[in-house]
């Protein structure tokens, strides 16, 4: 980083969790009854957190051997939670296919694969525009369950701020039943690798897979003959999982932000891993302001609009010390982009010298809609991101350090191809998504299989 950057802020010391409210904001809601706010965001700022400053410095650590290529970040789930779908069997499946896509990527990448759930918090989303016309009626944009709700009426669209605390004892909930999944043996190695071998044998590509799914098998059985069992060995019997959102809602963030006992810094308790949006990360803005001040490992979208000087500014303003693991760059291009924008946004922040980690969300820059008006995204674009980000990374010299994707472990109908090859006519059969179509279970897994081949092959 060019030493004549000057930083365009003040210093931390100068931070509180309010400062973003003097600064230009974008993608938030404009609530009618601002004392009914504030009475909210007071009772918020009283709650237990719902995680802890340990669990965070823990997570960033990890992600820094993700930029050294000593480990491999998995993040998923849904492009926004919805509190209908507050069900554990809904929490249970999306964390068993993450822990199955895990266990065929730690293979694939010979390092240790870091778990990070879009989960228990994931209740905000950005929006094209702040109006939905239908018809003859135009009405606030959803803007995600905790701000209004998703039917198209004026009363739903109302921004209430009720909302935020159901969000926050609906994320409780989520992150105490995840913390029970990982810790309580349902993520034992061997199981999960038993619900692999059932995806193999369903899968149109059977035989493409099977090698992969038996030399795992070896492993599992030579560890287990040299005494590494879930006796010996807790790793084998559960997992680290962590929860990440797009810090979004300001007012939630700030409310949930606490000072750390035993090292006097600010962390936003809201979830381990927090990111900026491609809409919100304008170097001025008031969400680069909340971010710069809180020490949670952050995320940045990087997408085609995103140019050098931005990236510069927002690596010396959220990292000025430039801490590693502190910073994630998640490059979203498109499929058709994705060789012309990326490699030279690597090669500008390698050339700063600055640490970061680097991921492919190979969702968002391939949303299309189809001849009914219906969003999807085909699974051969997903692929062929994640395949052009892999190559942009061996070309850069950078390690690739994980995947960003939106998916759920429900055999939902959203995305278009894969093994079973589902069309436009088999959306209608369950599309349930009120934002963005997320990979199914069986698409996950065979993406997850297909991320294992690469990364094979470029090891």
């Amino acid at each position: 980083m060019s030493a004549s950057l000057a930083q365009p802020r003040p210093t931390s010391a100068t931070w509180m969790p309010d400062s973003w409210r003097s600064f230009p904001v974008k993608q938030m809601p404009t609530y009618p009854d601002q004392a009914a706010l504030k009475a909210v965001e007071d009772r918020l700022h009283v709650y237990p957190p719902l995680v802890f400053a340990g669990e965070v410095r823990r997570l960033r650590a990890q992600l820094a051997q993700a930029a050294k290529g000593q480990a491999f970040v998995l993040q998923g789930g849904a492009c926004a939670e919805s509190f209908g779908e507050f069900k554990a069997d809904v929490v249970r499946d999306t964390f068993r296919v993450l822990l199955q896509m895990a266990v065929v990527l730690t293979f694939g990448a010979k390092v240790p694969v870091v778990k990070l759930g879009r989960m228990a918090g994931q209740f905000a989303k950005p929006r094209s525009s702040d109006t939905e016309t239908k018809g003859d009626v135009t009405l606030p944009s959803y803007r995600g369950d905790i701000i209004n709700g998703p039917d198209f009426t004026a009363e739903a669209r109302i921004p209430d701020p009720v909302r935020m605390e159901t969000g926050y004892f609906q994320s409780a909930g989520i992150q105490n039943l995840l913390r029970a999944f990982s810790r309580g043996g349902y993520a034992n190695l061997h199981e999960v690798h038993r619900w692999n071998l059932g995806f193999v044998e369903r899968s149109p590509l059977a035989n493409r897979y099977r090698v992969m799914a038996e030399r795992i098998g070896e492993t599992l059985s030579f560890m287990q003959a040299c005494g590494i069992d879930a006796a010996s060995a807790p790793q084998v019997d559960e997992t680290e999982f962590y929860t990440s959102h797009e810090a979004l809602l300001l007012p939630y963030e700030q409310a949930l932000t606490r000072v750390d006992s035993t090292s006097g810094e600010w962390y936003d308790c809201s979830a381990h891993f927090i990111w900026i949006g491609d809409r919100t990360r304008q170097p001025d803005g008031a969400h680069v302001e909340f971010l710069r001040g809180v020490r949670n490992p952050i995320g940045i979208k990087v997408g085609p609009t995103s140019t050098v000087e931005d990236l510069e500014k927002l690596l010396a303003i959220l990292n000025p010390t430039d801490e590693a693991g502190r910073i994630t760059l998640i490059s979203r291009m498109g499929a058709d982009k994705i060789d012309k924008h990326l490699p030279p946004l690597m090669r500008a922040v390698k050339a700063t010298g600055r640490t970061v980690t680097w991921l492919t969300d190979p969702m968002h820059g391939n949303t299309i809609s189809t001849t009914q008006k219906v969003k999807t995204r085909s699974f051969d674009a997903i692929m062929t991101e994640v395949k052009g980000f892999f190559d942009a990374c061996a070309a850069e010299g950078v390690h690739a350090g994980g995947v960003h994707i939106e998916m759920t472990g429900q055999n939902v109908t959203e995305c278009v191809g894969g093994a079973h090859c589902l069309t436009e006519s088999d959306l209608a059969d369950r599309y349930e998504t009120f934002c963005d179509p997320r990979l199914n279970a069986e698409q996950s897994l065979e993406l997850a299989f297909l991320m294992a081949e690469e990364l094979t092959g470029k090891r």
